[in-house]
């Protein structure tokens, strides 16, 4: 089958510019997320479906089942959900991406033209090997490329289309969903549960070629508010209390063991990722992670810990801690109906690739929506280095995570003979 339409419609996709912003207080968090949402209304319409794009930036469609009359599993396919992401990550730039497409690849290293110094490398980046033969979709590398997650959206659109084109796929109800704001966190926060129409669902939202995942982490931010005092340098004796002594006790205090970048499959972690401030008053945002929702709080009693120490250290120096549990890991929710993801292992065979069951070590729609009401597994769009200027994902990895969607749609059907 060929990939052209496929690939116009992630370029397309792409180059709008939909990045978050997670200091903004409206939904969606910036305006320009809505002119990708009024594309995909306005595609979804042209394919004869009626579809919704409501005042918080959220745009929903149904596809109709087609079952004939006398099929044995008239009445009683359920209707299955699909759900992706429109913005992109604050991490990196995301305004006036340019895709360049390295057609039939044939390994080393791939230099992005919009920035020379940024170069693709089969050293940095294994899952390149993978790939040889494959088209291999960046930026220039003067900003993201948005497969994070632009390629959920556009295999979401192609499987529709192929749905609708081909009768012959027979399916039941098909609900779409396509959300603002996954990137900062609010993915979910205005998401119409009981408009979207499905009780199933998988997320267009995960990396390489063939991962499957039920699980993720139990999220906490942890934020340190520390408060002194300041004064002329010249004149600071006795006087000044320098938040910023106190603010690098705390980092100096985090376990070495417990980071991004010493942790990998189910371990956990702590992660200062913003600090803000100066002499007088200093922020530390941190993100606490943990499978395991003890192993959670035992690293947020870590965390009042050092707050008690640093304290205790720093006497002169306020110091407040507050945590906010931002969302649980899916896995005991999606648990409670094993056929979902075993249909989605059998849709990946069914596909040509061999699954490869994952755990998440990040955060998707789903893990909220798990707990909301439908249960939403996650599924790969091919992409590899999210969030970065090298971030990149294959034409044919996009091809067959659209094959799994309209695979798990027949699946269902078969389910319900």
């Amino acid at each position: 089958m060929s990939t052209d339409r496929l690939l116009e419609r992630f370029v397309r996709y792409c180059k709008i510019h939909t990045t978050s912003d997670e200091d903004s207080p409206t939904t969606p968090s910036t305006r320009w997320q809505i002119d990708l949402a009024k594309l995909l209304r306005a595609e979804l319409d042209e394919m004869g479906l009626t579809a919704r794009l409501d005042e918080h930036g959220y745009v929903y469609a149904i596809l109709p089942e087609n079952l004939p009359d006398d099929h044995p599993a008239k009445g009683k396919v359920p209707a299955i959900g699909f759900i992706a992401h429109m913005d992109t990550s604050p991490d990196a730039p995301g305004k006036d991406v340019e895709p360049q497409v390295h057609r039939n690849y044939q390994g080393g290293e791939i230099t992005l033209p919009g920035d020379p110094p940024q170069v693709l490398s089969p050293q940095d980046t294994p899952q390149l090997k993978d790939h040889i033969g494959d088209d291999i979709i960046t930026s220039d590398g003067t900003t993201l490329l948005g497969a994070d997650d632009k390629a959920g959206v556009a295999e979401i659109m192609e499987a529709v289309e192929r749905m609708i084109g081909d009768p012959s796929i027979l399916h039941g109800p098909i609900c779409i969903g396509f959300t603002p704001d996954e990137e900062v966190g609010r993915g979910a926060d205005q998401f119409d549960v009981d408009g979207f129409g499905a009780r199933i669902a998988y997320t267009m939202d995960g990396g390489e070629l063939g991962k499957i995942e039920k699980e993720t982490f139990n999220a906490h931010s942890a934020t340190f508010k520390l408060k002194g005092y300041n004064v002329h340098p010249g004149q600071a004796k006795d006087k000044m209390v320098n938040t910023l002594y106190a603010a690098a006790e705390i980092i100096r205090r985090l376990p070495e063991d417990a980071r991004p970048e010493t942790t990998e499959g189910r371990q956990g972690y702590l992660h200062p990722r913003l600090i803000n401030g100066s002499v007088d008053a200093c922020t530390i945002h941190l993100l606490v992670r943990d499978f395991d929702i003890d192993a959670s709080a035992k690293k947020i009693l870590l965390l009042e810990r050092i707050v008690d120490e640093v304290r205790a250290r720093f006497p002169k120096t306020e110091i407040e801690l507050e945590v906010k549990e931002r969302y649980l890991n899916m896995g005991p929710k999606v648990d409670e109906n094993p056929r979902i993801v075993e249909i989605a292992l059998e849709a990946a065979r069914r596909a040509g690739i061999e699954p490869k069951p994952s755990v998440i070590r990040g955060g998707t729609d789903g893990a909220r929506l798990s707990y909301m009401g439908i249960l939403t597994p996650n599924i790969f769009t091919g992409g590899v280095n999210y969030h970065s200027v090298r971030e990149w994902v294959p034409l044919q990895a996009m091809e067959k995570a659209t094959q799994v969607i309209v695979e798990i749609a027949k699946l269902w059907v078969e389910e319900g003979t």
